[in-house]
């Protein structure tokens, strides 16, 4: 089953793959979050803050393509969280996740993503996204380690 955003834009996640993210969070004994997007992922962060239930620090929008998305990093990153919650393409993921590496203390292991952002392992930079976990369209989740992304049960 897929969501569909109120105006018919982008698809919510899936109802196993938000199930499954937050399930990931909270094995992490997560009590607050950041959630971050793409511009076209609005409705995936909206979804994951509803079922998520616990403490949002704060909502990060960031654009596909941006000359350097520092602003968004900062941003994104200007809370402590127990985790960072991210939904969107994989291009604009790639280079924010970059971004993040580069220039702010954020940790891969300690976020988590949904189906799109898992493809940016293949845009970013070698290790940028290593140890984020995530949830596929079908609620299996995944890891992203030293190999491309794998299944986990």
């Amino acid at each position: 089953m897929t969501l569909i955003s109120a105006d018919g834009g982008h698809p919510g996640p899936t109802a196993a793959e938000l199930a499954k993210v937050v399930e990931l969070v909270r094995a992490q004994r997560a009590r607050t979050v950041v959630i971050g997007h793409g511009r076209q992922a609005a409705p995936v962060a909206e979804a994951f803050a509803r079922a998520w239930g616990g403490d949002v620090l704060a909502v990060v929008g960031w654009p596909e393509v941006a000359a350097s998305w520092l602003r968004q990093a900062r941003r994104f990153t200007a809370e402590e969280p127990d985790a960072w919650v991210v939904a969107g393409g994989a291009p604009g993921w790639a280079g924010m996740s970059e971004r993040l590496r580069r220039s702010t203390e954020w940790e891969p292991g300690r976020t988590f993503g949904f189906a799109e952002t898992a493809g940016a392992v293949a845009l970013a930079p070698p290790g940028t996204l290593e140890g984020m976990r995530g949830a596929g369209r079908d609620g299996r989740a995944w890891r992203i380690g030293a190999l491309p992304p794998r299944e986990e049960s």
